[in-house]
């Protein structure tokens, strides 16, 4: 029951993470493309 406790754990973990790192990449090609836009 633990190991699986730590499994879910470690899943939802993964996803906060995940979500974090897309949209902070997802901001970085929108402010190249506004950047690149403007010039």
């Amino acid at each position: 029951m633990r190991g699986n406790s730590n499994l879910t754990l470690y899943i939802v973990a993964g996803i906060i993470i995940l979500h974090f790192v897309v949209g902070f990449i997802w901001l970085m090609i929108k402010m190249n493309k506004k950047n690149n836009d403007d010039k």
